[in-house]
């Protein structure tokens, strides 16, 4: 379903010049896998994967990411299949999730801890890498002192 109304968007309307990004999803019955996200992309090159990691976590119950090869994965398989600049310049969301069974509950502070994924091993494949990803943190009401945490450590690399 999702693919058939991804091909009638492409149909009906010009997207010359225009990103559209397709989101991992953070719960279970949820379309929104990493591998789906990037085979939908496959569609059209007006389409660009957005991977948000929380969600990623979330719907395994965590520990998905634990070091910067976990997170450089993404990348990699990004840059495999849809292209090195799209992997590059990725538009991705940053928080930690609390997860039940059924994936992502809710989104938490980074005070939280308990819950992932940590944000320390994402900085340091950024960095090693030279990639130039734009991150949005999405932390629940804290997301401009958990982006400045982020970015504080990103630096001190």
């Amino acid at each position: 379903l999702c693919r058939d109304t991804l091909e009638m968007l492409l149909e009906q309307v010009d997207l010359s010049g225009v990103s559209v990004g397709l989101e991992t999803m953070g719960k279970k019955n949820q379309l929104g896998t990493l591998e789906e996200v990037i085979e939908l992309c496959k569609l059209s090159p007006s389409f660009a994967p957005v991977v948000d990691f929380g969600h990623l976590n979330a719907r395994e119950e965590g520990g998905v990411f634990r070091t910067a090869d976990d997170y450089r994965a993404v990348f990699d398989a990004i840059g495999t299949a849809l292209g090195d600049s799209y992997a590059q310049d990725l538009h991705c969301h940053f928080s930690m999730i609390e997860w039940t069974g059924g994936g992502e509950k809710r989104h938490v502070t980074f005070g939280e801890s308990e819950w992932g994924p940590p944000y320390e091993p994402l900085m340091e494949a950024i960095a090693k890498e030279g990639l130039s990803p734009v991150i949005i943190c999405e932390s629940a009401g804290t997301q401009a002192e958990d982006a400045l945490t982020m970015k504080q450590y990103y630096q001190s690399i």
